[in-house]
């Protein structure tokens, strides 16, 4: 039997990066997967994979998130991983680009927390709700991440607040915070400043263990926490950035 043998786990942003592989070590674990992501053409790659089921949704959409809660009769975990990263300080941060941010990273949580943890509270039986946050946050400042920054505070502080909420309930709500992962954006953003091989150097010498976290790293965590192995932690947010925040 697997970590997470016959619950229902629910992500959004699965489609690569992080998502992907929780959506992938999820599976392994016995969960039976429901992979949300934007981008249906990324999605495609999950296709076919045991204990998987694929649906392509915009967590930002209002309307569209709740048409898709409204297709899951149960649910044991919910983890949200949908994000965008604006490079910028505040004079580079138009308001178009302020308000995309907090919809992508904060409004599209709302909307889906919204939709279930009132079908966590019906289900009587608890659940775990694991927000993806980041170290760039109210626990360290990096340049050019002004957005950014503020909206995964804005995810530790909401996480921790619906922890004690809820707590009542038996859903505990935690957030991850990594440093920096080696996925498709983080490599997307190193390919737009002109030279990828150098920025990807500059963002490993951040990292104390001089090195870039793998996505998988990341997911052993979420992993954790959606399990009845962390089933006394609520309302924490988990640093796992290679020691750049000491």
């Amino acid at each position: 039997m697997g970590r997470l043998n016959g619950k229902v786990f629910v992500l959004s942003a699965a489609g690569q990066g992080i998502g992907r592989a929780v959506a992938l070590m999820a599976a392994r674990e016995g969960a039976k997967v429901i992979a949300t992501d934007i981008n249906g053409e990324t999605l495609k790659e999950l296709n076919g994979v045991e204990g998987i089921e694929t649906r392509v949704l915009d967590v930002a959409n209002k309307e569209a998130v709740e048409q898709f809660a409204k297709s899951i009769p149960h649910i044991d975990i919910l983890f949200n991983c949908a994000g965008y990263v604006h490079d910028g300080t505040l004079l580079d941060c138009d308001e178009k680009t302020w308000d995309f941010s907090f919809n992508v990273n904060v409004k599209s949580l709302y909307y889906m927390c919204s939709q279930f943890v009132p079908k966590f509270i019906e289900q009587v039986t608890g659940g775990s709700v694991v927000n993806m946050a980041s170290v760039v946050s109210s626990i360290k400042a990096k340049q050019s991440r002004c957005v950014y920054a503020a909206t995964k505070a804005a995810v530790i502080g909401l996480t921790k607040s619906m922890a004690l909420d809820f707590v009542g309930h038996k859903i505990r709500f935690n957030s991850v915070c990594p440093g920096a992962v080696d996925t498709p954006s983080l490599r997307g953003r190193a390919a737009a400043r002109g030279d990828p091989e150098k920025t990807l150097e500059e963002f490993k010498s951040r990292q104390r263990l001089g090195r870039l976290a793998d996505a998988d790293e990341i997911a052993y965590l979420v992993i954790y926490l959606a399990s009845d192995e962390s089933s006394f932690v609520t309302g924490q947010e988990f640093i796992i950035d290679g020691g750049s925040s000491m």
